[in-house]
């Protein structure tokens, strides 16, 4: 950390009201007097002897910035000129009755008891602090020379993250260097910004409780900064940006802000909004998408049912959610699409799933394509003529699943590129069903020109446990403070039992033609995704040597939750992996529910696109 301090023109007893009484503080910083003697000491000897007692000090400085303390009690920071010990922070909370007279700007000696405030905590319960001093009494100061020596002191500048904060505890500082936008929170008006570019999270890059991901953690919280500011310092556009975006000229006080290192700003810092991105483009001559749609609930299908246990709480927001993912399939122009959080309704035509392949084909005809969306299903959707009104496997109206949790997968795809190999089957054994979702497995065949059937290949849609621990999360299943979260192990079994079960060819396909797809809740090298890779499954993104892939943003940190997994004979037919980054770096202003337009924060999850080579030779 580089920090330029301005210079003392003038000696110690010229800026201290009291040179005659005031205690000697040596390189450290620590008063060599007692505390309670009479007479200003500088802020960081003061801060340095909080250990001592008795605690009572009197100290000088400027007023910097307003910081009400619990129920918007007076609190302000004062800075003084230093001490000249890099290690202790030149600042201090004022707190108190008697601070309510104070504004910014003032030059001012207070004298009170010093002590350690408790701040509020993160989203981990981690708690932050800031050094005050509960003031009994505070005058102006009245020596001219020392008024205009604090009106000249200057923000530090930081050019690199600081090992310690708590060194700049209450200061004015500048970053001297970009910093990069995370996660933004309107309500609580703080942005999350990073050093040295984006956070990741531990566990995509390195195993849960490792050394190497404890490094990433300590290594992500050095970086971390949290800023506030009222309206004025930060405008709606900082909340509308995506993540990834610059910031430069950030400028403030140094103090925790949501039991994080953080600046209240004084200005409002420069925004270089990060550009969206363009629909993406994958080589080969078949598309296989998957996508998390963020409860994609119609109601009762017929215009009511409003609001939804899990998704619109509107027709209106339903329709504006509809369109919004009709968009983002359209774009990606996939020939099979697995989905993910689809309301488990059935598959008759008041359906969900019905009315979003219905919603795809009316998109189709506005713009002169083919309208041949189909829906695969764990039954019959039709049955020969010879079999009407006897066929045993046909969809009934109240047919659900796979599953009977509120959510679903689903699998959808375009009948003239394609064609379901009957019924899809699914899992509903250990965790699958009273914990993960169903999974269910689709053969396909991709047709060719002169409808010459290519090799079969197996789509199998999944979504494991969430992360959430809840109350019944127990055992090996609870939190283990690794960085897994809860229900981790819950996902390892769900990744033991797919794998075995797609072993003997559930849908009778006879080919090695396979992937596994969807939202399985843990990271890349957490234990579920180890357990697959064990059983010979390949990261298609690694197969595809796509640098730094990222599906989800949490904390402000990047990572994967949606995954494509191939069997090794379809790897060899992979000719390409993406993420199109439309909603994780997305604002929730840009959602429907907000009335953003465009494919833009359709879902909390990025869209995977993968292409393969998979048409018949």
């Amino acid at each position: 950390m580089t920090r330029f301090r301005p210079a003392l023109a003038f000696a110690p007893c010229l800026l201290l009201a009291a040179c005659a009484t005031a205690p000697h503080a040596d390189r450290t910083g620590r008063s060599g007097a007692n505390l309670s003697a009479p007479g200003v000491i500088a802020i960081g000897a003061a801060r340095a002897g909080l250990g001592q007692d008795p605690r009572q000090v009197a100290i000088a400085g400027i007023v910097t910035a307003a910081l009400p303390g619990k129920d918007q009690a007076p609190g302000w920071l004062i800075q003084d000129a230093g001490d000249g010990d890099p290690a202790t922070s030149d600042a201090i909370w004022v707190t108190g009755a008697a601070a309510a007279g104070l504004a910014s700007g003032q030059t001012v000696q207070v004298s009170g008891r010093i002590y350690e405030a408790a701040l509020e905590t993160d989203r981990k319960g981690r708690a932050r602090s800031l050094t005050a001093i509960d003031a009994e009494r505070i005058a102006p100061l009245s020596s001219r020379a020392q008024r205009k020596s604090l009106a000249s002191i200057q923000p530090i500048a930081i050019e690199r993250a600081p090992a310690d904060w708590r060194a700049l505890q209450g200061m004015r500082v500048r970053i001297a260097a970009p910093l990069t936008l995370g996660e933004r929170d309107p309500e609580q008006r703080t942005i999350t910004a990073s050093f040295d570019g984006r956070l990741w999270q531990p566990s995509e890059l390195a195993a849960p409780g490792s050394e190497q991901a404890r490094a990433i953690a300590a290594d992500n919280e050095r970086r971390r900064l949290l800023l506030t500011g009222d309206t004025a310092i930060l405008p709606a556009a900082a909340f509308a940006a995506r993540s990834g975006s610059r910031l430069d000229a950030v400028e403030g006080v140094a103090v925790p802000v949501a039991g994080h290192d953080g600046i209240r700003l004084s200005a409002a810092p420069d925004l270089h909004a990060a550009a969206r991105p363009p629909a993406p483009r994958v080589a080969g001559d078949l598309r296989i998408s998957a996508f998390n749609l963020e409860n994609l609930f119609n109601g009762d299908g017929r215009g009511g049912g409003f609001p939804t246990p899990r998704g619109a709480r509107t027709l209106a927001e339903y329709q504006a959610q509809q369109a919004k993912l009709v968009e983002t399939i359209h774009a990606l122009n996939p020939d099979v699409a697995a989905l993910m959080e689809l309301e488990n309704d059935g598959y008759g035509p008041d359906s969900t799933l019905a009315d979003l392949v219905a919603a795809l084909d009316r998109a189709d005809a506005a713009s002169g394509g083919p309208q041949d969306w189909r829906y695969a299903a764990p039954c019959r959707q039709t049955c020969p003529p010879r079999e009407a009104g006897s066929c045993k496997d046909a969809c009934a109206a109240s047919t659900r699943g796979p599953g009977d949790d509120q959510i679903r997968v689903g699998l959808i795809y375009r009948g003239q590129r394609v064609a379901a190999r009957g019924p899809a089957a699914t899992l509903q054994q250990g965790p699958f069903g009273p914990l993960a979702r169903v999974p269910m497995a689709q053969a396909f065949n991709a047709i060719g020109a002169d409808r010459k059937p290519g090799p079969a290949f197996v789509v199998v849609a999944n979504h494991y446990k969430s992360k959430g621990c809840g109350k019944n999360a127990s055992g090996a299943d609870k939190d283990q403070g690794d960085g897994a979260s809860c229900w981790n192990a819950a996902r390892s079994e769900s990744s033991r039992r797919l794998d075995a079960w797609l072993k003997t060819d559930p849908t009778g396909s006879g080919g090695e033609l396979t992937m596994i797809v969807g939202d399985l809740n843990a990271h890349a090298q957490e234990q579920p995704l180890r357990e697959l890779y064990a059983d010979g499954w390949q990261d298609a993104f690694a197969v595809a040597k796509v640098e730094s892939p990222y599906s989800y943003v949490y904390d402000g940190e990047l990572g994967r939750l949606d995954h494509a997994l191939l069997s090794p004979a379809l790897a060899a037919r992979l000719r390409g992996a993406v993420e199109w980054h439309t909603n994780a770096d997305e604002p929730e202003s840009a959602g429907y529910r907000n009335g953003g337009a465009g494919p833009w924060r359709s879902s909390d999850h990025d869209p995977v696109l993968l292409g393969f080579d998979l048409m018949p030779r």
